[in-house]
């Protein structure tokens, strides 16, 4: 091999099923094939450090996918032990709140019968039945590029590579990665997966779909004192401090050992440059009803990472030759409910047992209709197509009206009739797009962290254990380096200023405020993907980094 050739040779290894990503829906699916035929080979790569180390959800789960894999779950020391026993709705104001009756919610919306989890733990957990099953399962390796057949078809990715200096040239330590080969590759990378990017745009997938649409969840957890804590409870608010145009809500979700999950997510539709996620988040916390919960508490962990929110209808073909998107990745989580984690669970189940059958009847290669089929007919879109026109009347009329009292009439009448009154609406356009001008929008003022209850983002940042190596290049690319100097600067404020949970770019000036430098400090990236997503010029691509790198999240 050269050493300035630009494709490295590499060696192989052969597989029958390659998945990309050990979360709920590759470990689920790498479960199910072995369950359904244990001589497969099957391998799952993971870019964090450990399974669990890059996973963050609420979470409540619905448990009917670890059913399907494991009906006795319980009895095999699962962590999902702390059932929901209260389930409360509430609107905020500055100072006070209005809850609202749980009996007016569809049946859909209730949480009876899930449990609150740490995702992260449930897939460690996950992760010990596939290799107790003979699953490989190799964490700490980034899967940086997709590997084709000669037809065109989806053969295998690139895993492992390291070594490359800052200019992207092979550094003296440089290691080429192995190529991995299936019959199938799933890609289960959670929302905007970048190597399902590529396989969308390659294949066509979202031809027949409406844009994607995602939220930026923030959490927390906390130790809180035991008087303050109710295990079991779980509490959802909306409108303080979004108010009652923007979308996005809250979450306080009382876990075992005192412990409290709390988080906001806010839709990445919103119009206002000068919206400031975080900021948001922070400033609720404050909100008379939290503040005294979190009184004499202590803040333990922190993280941030996108979420599907385009339901149904934006939901790509999940079948292509020789591969399959899974769980997040496609866009599966149920937008009131917000759940998305058992349908993940679902769709990695219904893909192994697509590719079992494939692989039994000597097939290789080729697109598993009988997957795309199962996702549509079965138990996931029966848990979505009733709740599809949540998310397009959330955009439109707010989460009040839109949300609440139309989409709850939809969701009612879908209910009862089975038949959605609106349809099927459209979502238009895309976040980036939905980014209105700096000139039509009023600066909003944030008050400062008290280091008590908020935080500024570079202290929660150290919460989550962070690493990057300095010496690698930028995992985030910008396909024109000027722009957010020349365009979003002038017509935005740069909101990547603003959207950004770990404070990763930043606008430099000298000390008379001249010459300003569009400036990233990659190595505080917590892999949310909101870059990639909210950017009015979609000039930013994120990319896997070397594997390991990114959050260690302990217990998300």
């Amino acid at each position: 091999m050269s050493e300035n050739a630009q494709t490295p040779e590499r060696e192989s290894m052969e597989y029958d099923i390659v998945i990309v990503g050990a979360g709920p829906a590759g470990l689920s699916a790498a479960i199910r094939a072995k369950q359904v035929n244990a001589e497969l080979n099957v391998v799952v790569l993971e870019k964090g450090s450990e399974v669990g180390a890059h996973i963050l959800s609420g979470a409540v789960l619905d448990p009917i996918g670890l059913k399907t894999l494991f009906p006795n779950f319980e009895d095999l020391g699962a962590p999902v032990k702390t059932k929901v026993k209260s389930d409360k709705l509430a609107i905020f104001g500055p100072a006070g709140s209005l809850a609202l009756p749980m009996f007016m919610l569809p049946p859909l919306m209730h949480n009876h019968g899930n449990y609150i989890v740490s995702m992260g733990n449930v897939c460690r957990w996950l992760a010990e039945q596939a290799e107790g099953l003979g699953v490989e399962v190799f964490p700490g390796m980034s899967c940086s590029e997709l590997v084709y057949r000669e037809d065109g078809s989806l053969k295998g990715v690139v895993a492992g590579e390291f070594g490359r200096a800052k200019d992207g040239s092979m550094g003296e330590n440089y290691e080429p990665g192995l190529e991995l080969h299936g019959k199938y590759v799933f890609l289960a990378e959670g929302a905007r997966g970048s190597l399902s990017k590529v396989a969308i745009d390659k294949y066509g997938l979202d031809e027949d779909a409406e844009p994607p649409k995602f939220g930026l969840g923030m959490k927390e957890i906390w130790d809180i004192k035991p008087e303050n804590h109710n295990e079991g409870e779980v509490y959802h608010s909306a409108g303080w401090p979004l108010g009652m145009k923007q979308g996005g809500g809250s979450f306080l979700y009382h876990a075992e050992n005192n412990q409290l999950f709390l988080g906001m997510i806010v839709d990445l539709n919103y119009s206002n440059p000068h919206l400031y996620p975080y900021a948001e988040f922070q400033r609720w916390k404050h909100h008379p009803q939290i503040a005294k919960l979190l009184e004499g508490g202590k803040r333990v962990a922190y993280g941030a990472r996108v979420v599907t929110k385009g339901g149904y209808q934006s939901i790509p073909r999940v079948a292509f030759p020789g591969g399959a998107l899974l769980g997040c990745t496609a866009g599966l989580v149920n937008l009131p409910r917000i759940k998305g984690n058992h349908n993940a669970m679902l769709s990695g189940i219904h893909a192994a047992e697509a590719a079992a059958a494939a692989i039994q009847a000597g097939r290789a290669g080729d697109a598993l209709q009988a997957y795309d089929d199962a996702l549509h007919n079965g138990p996931i879109g029966q848990d979505l197509r009733p709740v599809r026109n949540v998310a397009p009347l959330n955009s439109r009329f707010g989460p009040f009206l839109g949300g609440m009292l139309l989409g709850g009439l939809d969701m009612w009448a879908a209910t009862l009739t089975k038949m959605n009154i609106f349809g099927t609406l459209s979502h238009k356009k895309n976040d980036a797009n939905s980014t209105g001008l700096l000139s039509e929008h009023k600066k909003i003022d944030y008050p400062k962290p008290d280091g008590v209850i908020s935080f500024d983002r570079l202290t929660n940042v150290s919460f989550t254990a962070t690493n990057h190596s300095e010496e690698q290049p930028s995992h985030l690319k910008l396909a024109d380096e000027t722009l957010p100097i020349t365009v979003n600067l002038p017509k935005y404020d740069e909101p990547a200023q603003r959207y950004c949970p770990a404070g990763v770019y930043e606008i430099l000036r000298d000390d008379d405020g001249s010459n300003p430098r569009f400036h990233l400090n990659s190595q505080n990236c917590i892999h949310c993907k909101t870059c990639d997503i909210k950017d009015p010029s979609e000039n930013i691509t994120w990319t896997v980094p070397e594997g390991g790198g990114g959050p260690n999240y302990p217990n998300m």
